[in-house]
């Protein structure tokens, strides 16, 4: 599944939102299967009764949320048959009796089914249409041909189907006849359904979703009956249902097997270190002094605003419009990238060392901070040294410390510069846009993007560009497993638990908020090191939320820095290309401290207190590359561009 593309309007659609696919490849017992189920389908999906209920007491509002209902019903009614199989519909005579792969559904009546059909028919044109009555109306017409034409139970569907010879073993069972099947009845095809296009994000969506669910019916519904098998005539069709693909085969054989998971080791109770760990001094614990000799950035080149989510809502989405995205995470739009993982890495190294003058011959170090790259052989760090000409480094390897990785990186290249004496390439990288999924708070949040840093050795008696820095990691092991991916729960896509990254965000903001107050300032003018810092560029986690913890910690906002309104959170990569934003929105004008604190994924954290010169940052004016080209994507200006005057006024 694409993680996301541009369909013939130029809109973003996420395939994954749209049509369910389950990754049985993380599943091994029907309890796992369950779970993942009761989660995605049911948790949010009103049964048949329920929607009579609420039609009955007046619950529904508008046309809009009755619709919504009846969808969500749909999937519910559809869990295991849209995720698990592909539905064929065959002559009786040709249903193969002995394969164990070729199944028939047992099917119960729909108790009171006419009177739930018959009360959202007549409920539906008395209420108001919430924005769009024609567009509204043509939904609802196929969203109500499948409820309407509905003739089974859907509390009882079992994930695993009998087969046919299972089927037969009970004469009663009941399953579709088709008195006729038509292989060229409509249905929607892939394009027809990215290429959905409405005015109002909230009916792009359920529009898409009624589409998908027609096709999972593709036949004369209102000819459909529930038959016995021994009622079945060789002429008649019944539906048979096969393995989706090979991943449910290995599903299914793994149940009949009787394989079961076994659980995992609980965790330790965690205690404080038994001392604190000391901040680094760069200029008093190191020989070889670290400069900054150049920055540059990729932003991803599609936006993927708010409204954009909302066109694309998947079916176990809570109702949320465009504005709540933005209050509850500060973040109006994200970035994704056509680029792969590497492109992004490699432009972005391929700008830094232009910027900085170096070749390659001169790079004694290469290391790269990504918690999204799925290349183990050879690393993301050698790769990139192939491709940049690279032929040999004193080392070259890849850090996982998530939103701490610039932190963890700079710290890392310091070390290297005193083993190699010559630069070292640091480069923070991240794709997240294929990594989601539909797991809507994470397609909320991040945002794709790659940064690269030469940091090479400051001239004999000149003054380090790094100051101070520190790197934690661990915690509870709720905070430690707080970002997860690959989550086998979560269809191996990455999944967030707020209120544990909360936790761990501000236990580690509070603690280096205390210790850079109980350093000195280097220069020795301000009272201490926080005194003498111009601007503080955090990771871009959740605006909101970090706002919030900064305050508590007892920062200004005004001090702060933010670009995650429109970049999203690219996670190791944020805090740089929040830097270069700065230099370019004119923020940064002049050399200034900088306070760089990450926190996040795998309850690791760092900071960095250093001096930002915008003469390194290589201003990216255009932040959408020329896929045409392998050239990279080397930004046009040098210099910082005219700021707005509120930005002046908010940052001085």
């Amino acid at each position: 599944m694409n993680a996301f593309v541009l369909n013939r309007h130029g809109r973003l659609v996420l395939p994954s939102n749209i049509f369910p696919e389950l990754d049985f490849s993380a599943m091994e017992t029907l309890d796992q299967l369950d779970n993942v189920i009761r989660r995605d389908f049911e948790t949010k999906a009103p049964s048949g009764t329920e929607i009579l209920d609420r039609v009955r007491t007046g619950a529904y509002d508008s046309r809009y949320a009755l619709m919504r209902d009846l969808a969500l019903n749909l999937f519910w009614a559809n869990r295991f048959a849209m995720t698990m199989y592909d539905k064929r519909p065959m002559r009786w005579a040709d249903v193969p009796r002995t394969r164990t792969d070729v199944f028939l559904p047992v099917l119960e009546p729909w108790e009171d089914g006419d009177i739930k059909i018959a009360a959202v028919q007549a409920a539906y044109p008395a209420l108001p249409a919430q924005w769009d009555a024609a567009v509204e109306d043509r939904i609802f017409r196929i969203l109500f041909d499948v409820f309407g034409n509905r003739k089974h139970h859907a509390t009882t569907l079992p994930a695993v189907k009998p087969t046919v010879a299972e089927f037969l073993e009970k004469p009663g069972n009941l399953t579709f006849r088709l008195p006729h099947y038509d292989p060229d009845y409509p249905v929607y095809d892939y394009t027809d359904i990215l290429d959905c296009d409405e005015d109002v994000p909230e009916l792009e969506a359920l529009h898409r979703w009624a589409m998908v669910l027609h096709n999972q019916y593709p036949w004369d519904r209102a000819q459909v009956e529930l038959a016995e098998a021994g009622q079945l005539a060789d002429d008649d069709y019944v539906v048979t249902f096969h393995p989706r693909d090979k991943e449910v085969r290995a599903f299914l054989r793994r149940l009949a097997s009787g394989v079961r998971s076994r659980p995992a080791a609980p965790a330790w109770e965690s205690r404080p270190p038994v001392r604190p760990f000391p901040e680094i001094d760069v200029r008093r614990q190191f020989t070889v002094l670290p400069r900054l000799e150049s920055l540059a950035v990729v932003h991803g080149d599609q936006v993927c605003s708010n409204d954009d989510l909302i066109r694309n809502s998947a079916y176990n989405w809570s109702p949320m419009g465009a504005d709540e995205i933005r209050d509850k995470t500060g973040i109006e739009e994200r970035r994704y990238s056509s680029l792969s993982l590497e492109e992004l890495a490699l432009q972005a190294a391929q700008a830094a060392l232009a910027k900085a003058q170096r070749e390659p011959e001169e790079i004694g170090g290469v290391l790269v901070c990504t918690c999204t790259s799925s290349r183990l052989i050879p690393s993301l760090a050698t790769y990139l040294s192939g491709q940049l000409g690279i032929y040999q480094t004193h080392a070259a390897y890849d850090i996982v410390a998530a939103c701490a990785g610039m932190p963890y990186g700079l710290a890392e290249a310091t070390r290297l510069l005193q083993e190699v004496h010559r630069p070292v390439l640091v480069v923070c990288v991240e794709k997240f846009s294929d990594k989601i999924g539909n797991v809507r708070p994470s397609r909320m949040i991040f945002g794709d993007g790659a940064a690269a840093m030469v940091v090479g050795p400051a001239p004999e008696g000149a003054a380090p560009d790094l100051y101070y820095m520190q790197t934690y990691a661990s915690g509870p092991a709720s905070e430690v497993n707080s970002i997860i991916w690959p989550n086998p729960v979560f269809d191996n896509n990455i999944t967030v638990f707020g209120p544990q990254v909360k936790a761990l965000a501000g236990r580690y903001l509070s603690q280096m908020i205390d210790e850079i107050q109980a350093l000195p300032d280097p220069d020795g003018t301000a009272d201490s090191l926080l005194d003498s810092i111009d601007l503080i560029v955090p990771h871009q986690a959740n605006k909101t939320m970090v706002t919030q913890l900064a305050q508590q910690a007892g920062l200004s906002p005004d001090h702060l820095y933010f670009n995650i309104e429109k970049v999203g959170n690219a996670s190791s990569a944020s805090i740089p290309l929040a830097i270069h934003d700065a230099v370019r929105d004119g923020v940064i004008s002049e050399p200034v401290r900088i306070f760089a604190p990450g926190f996040g994924a795998g309850a690791v954290a760092g900071y960095t207190v250093m001096r930002l010169d915008p003469a390194v940052v290589a201003v990216q004016e255009s932040s959408v590359p020329d896929l045409g080209s392998s050239a990279p994507d080397v930004p046009a200006s040098d210099g910082p561009s005219p700021a707005s005057d509120d930005v002046r006024v908010a940052f001085g």
